[in-house]
């Protein structure tokens, strides 16, 4: 049973980026990095440390909504061409205390209200597959691979 945090969750600022792309490193090596080949955390370390990613995000393109409890970002989430989860992450000492999911869910809010979207798709990494299962998402296909970063594609409709 999921204990409930009570964050805010809300639009990253520009100046959070930081901060939330160590967040998003540190998880990664303890919960996605074990299983994957050198070549995949490579892979990951570039994508999180690319300029132009934060170019977009600092235009607007790269959406990212942040978890923050007693003033502290807890957990993340990047939307990617309008409908793709392309990061979730949430600090490990905050794990299972429904801020993933409160983050999805204002997501979706946020989408529907304002974009009229009614689907999101996820590349879920291993360590995720379970917990998008749990609220909801289903897979469009089997496990993948690409630059040695593995993933199950997923979707939810709401």
């Amino acid at each position: 049973m999921e204990n409930s945090l009570p964050c805010r969750i809300r639009f990253a600022r520009s100046d959070e980026w930081d901060e939330a792309m160590t967040l998003v490193w540190k998880t990664f090596l303890v919960f996605e990095a074990p299983v994957y080949l050198p070549e995949g955390v490579k892979s990951f370390e570039n994508f999180i440390t690319d300029s132009t990613l934060k170019r977009m995000f600092e235009m607007g393109s790269y959406q990212m909504l942040v978890a923050v409890y007693e003033e502290k970002i807890v957990g993340m989430v990047t939307l990617r061409d309008k409908t793709h989860i392309s990061l979730l992450f949430v600090e490990e000492q905050y794990h299972f205390m429904g801020v993933g999911r409160a983050l999805v869910a204002h997501l979706c809010r946020y989408l529907k209200n304002e974009a009229g979207e009614r689907r999101i798709t996820v590349n879920a990494s291993p360590y995720g597959v379970d917990f998008y299962h749990r609220i909801g998402f289903r897979d469009l296909g089997p496990e993948a691979q690409s630059d040695g970063i593995r993933y199950t594609p997923m979707e939810i409709q709401f």
